[in-house]
């Protein structure tokens, strides 16, 4: 690894950074310079992911990319580290950005000061999250991001924004007080917050420190499974999701997967190994059964379509916990798999929801003021209509919203039921062809996984009837292409991941198996070479770069 491509493992969290500040010195009334200088950020933003994504997934998995801010080795200093895990994290981060920020360059960017600041912010946060080394770093990126979230909420304004905005402030600051509480008990216990060195010290650690060691990580655990809307940790998530608009839903379906992202990190790297190895993978395998039960029941009571895309978020955090708790590489592969296709579908149909409710109210507002002023609320006139064409704009809004349908339940051939596949068989198929018996939890994660796909489809072909074909008043909602593009290229993503699915999954196989032997992770942090030091820093010899 070149000297300029290691640079490029701190470039997702400046780029943002530099970005989101020097918004802040234009007024809001610029803001088309505003809206250039946050798209020409995304797009390098999505150029150095994908760069370091080929870069990861170079070298038959053996690349470890670290970098060591103000050259100081691990533990002393603070490092970032890229794998196959965080590279899929960062691509799928900044190709999300880019839908969400266009679709809100057409109207929403407008309604709120400091939208583009905030929304840089955001991003940088994520990428902190996803790309830190060490516990404490993990907390301060993780504020960044909650503290953008904050304000990008309650954007636009509104009562139940605010009402809503407020029950999310309050659920999160008592997260980052816990945060602050696990993050101190695992220090005082291992005197590390290096994941790397806590890995390798974590054998040591016996007594009393391993019960102050695993009482911290289960409190830092609590904070994870509070973002990734764990029943019973969850009731602030559809509330607080159908509640944004519709640009920062889209990007927030990511957010979820933050507390995702960090507990497969965590529990592999730290407690894969040892006597504290499974540490709280019951709690994830009940837990995400119980989420999905809940957000199944959810969907299936949902009227609203923001309430169901909420709903939706919780299902497939849900599938995701159980899955990580059955700690089967060959089911969290497709679980990554799951993961993607998930984020994707869920963000474009946030998107969506707002371009077929536009026409939806509208037609309703004017029917109501008409029947109210003609006194025909009790009348009722049956006229046929023979050959009435749908207007375009409806025709293309009734396709993304049977491909969002498809996906979400996991029906053939699109990307959703190519991941449901791939977990339902590596479940069943496995251990079929071995002589262990399938395990009893298994089978109710596959009963549920096509109980909450069952009623995805009910649920959406209910709303689809309701919004298309019953519609009292067929007014045709004004959409913008700029609106409609990126919902579009959102579906094309997973389409292009269905087509792909081959490479996808080895891919996400290759992730996982490395997940599985942390050594090499653990090897390139700690034997890391400084800048301009020929000798590497570790005493084993042989660096990660």
């Amino acid at each position: 690894m070149s000297g300029w491509q290691q640079h490029l493992i701190i470039a997702p969290i400046l780029i943002p950074l530099v970005a989101g500040a020097t918004l802040l010195f234009f007024d809001e009334r610029e803001r088309v310079i505003k809206a250039m200088i946050s798209v020409v950020s995304g797009l390098a933003l999505a150029a150095v992911a994908i760069s370091l994504f080929r870069l990861a997934n170079s070298g038959e998995g053996t690349f470890e990319g670290v970098y060591m801010l103000g050259n100081w080795p691990a533990p002393f200093g603070i490092v970032l580290v890229v794998d196959r895990l965080s590279a899929l994290m960062l691509v799928l981060a900044s190709i999300l950005a880019i839908p969400t920020l266009v679709y809100a360059l057409a109207r929403w960017h407008t309604a709120g000061a400091h939208f583009h600041s905030l929304f840089q912010f955001l991003l940088m946060g994520l990428n902190g999250a996803f790309l830190t080394g060490d516990l404490f770093n993990l907390f301060v990126f993780f504020e960044v991001m909650l503290a953008a979230s904050y304000g990008l909420l309650m954007h636009g304004s509104g009562s139940m924004r605010v009402k809503a905005g407020l029950h999310y402030i309050a659920v999160n600051l008592a997260a980052a007080l816990c945060f602050l509480i696990g993050v101190s008990a695992i220090y005082g216990s291992a005197g590390t917050l290096n994941m790397a060195d806590l890995a390798v010290r974590i054998g040591e650690i016996e007594g009393e420190r391993r019960m102050l060691l695993e009482a911290g990580a289960g409190i830092l655990g609590i904070v994870f499974l509070i973002k990734a809307g764990m029943w019973p940790l969850n009731f602030w998530l559809p509330g607080a999701y159908s509640a944004a608009t519709a640009p920062v839903a889209g990007i927030f379906a990511i957010m979820s997967k933050v507390g995702i992202y960090v507990i497969l990190r965590l529990s592999l790297l730290v407690f894969g190994q040892g006597a504290s190895a499974g540490l709280g993978l019951n709690v994830l395998l009940y837990g995400g059964m119980a989420t999905i039960a809940f957000g199944t029941i959810g969907v299936l009571a949902s009227q609203a379509l923001g309430r169901l895309a909420s709903y939706s978020v919780l299902v497939s955090s849900g599938t995701l916990l159980a899955v990580l708790g059955l700690n089967n590489g060959m089911v969290t592969a497709g679980a990554l798999f799951y993961m993607v296709s998930s984020t994707l579908t869920i963000a474009a149909f946030f998107l969506l929801i707002e371009l077929v409710e536009r026409g939806q109210d509208a037609g309703a507002s004017v029917l109501a003021v008409t029947m109210e002023a003609y006194g025909d609320a009790d009348e009722e006139d049956e006229e046929v209509e023979v050959g009435v064409t749908m207007p375009g704009t409806i025709a293309v809004l009734g396709i993304c919203f049977a491909a969002c349908g498809i996906l979400l339940s996991g029906l053939p051939p699109l990307s959703g039921f190519v991941a449901k596949f791939a977990m339902l068989s590596g479940m069943i198929g496995t251990s079929a062809q071995g002589d262990t018996p399938i395990a009893a939890s298994a089978w109710w994660i596959v009963a549920l996984l096509i109980l909450s796909g069952l009623a995805a489809l009910i649920s959406m072909t209910r709303a689809g009837i309701r919004t298309f074909w019953a519609s009292m008043e067929g007014t045709v909602p004004r959409v913008l292409v700029m609106e409609m593009a990126p919902v579009m290229l959102l579906i094309a993503l997973t389409l292009a991941l269905t087509i792909k699915a081959g490479p996808a999954m080895s891919y996400m196989e290759e992730t996982v198996r490395n997940l599985q032997q942390p050594t090499t992770y653990i090897d390139a942090v700690i034997n890391a070479r400084r800048a301009g030091v020929s000798e590497p820093s570790g005493p084993d010899g042989g660096g990660g770069l």
